[in-house]
């Protein structure tokens, strides 16, 4: 499910042909905060990342499927 998940999102990054595993370790070692607001949970993420532009992209792409 998660290599599916990897292909269907990161379409057009060298990132969809990661394995799992680096694909976990990449992708869920972000750095970040929560913030609960209203009801909702955000995240923040921090642009000093490398991966920044990937996360943005996986997470733009969530959203305008769901």
């Amino acid at each position: 499910m998660q290599a599916w998940s990897g292909m269907l999102a990161l379409a057009g990054h060298e990132a969809r042909r990661w394995e799992p595993k680096r694909l976990r370790y990449r992708l869920y070692t972000i750095p970040a905060t929560l913030a609960r607001r209203a009801r909702r949970v955000v995240v923040h993420l921090t642009e000093q990342s490398r991966l920044f532009n990937l996360e943005v992209g996986v997470s733009a792409t969530r959203q305008s499927t769901g």
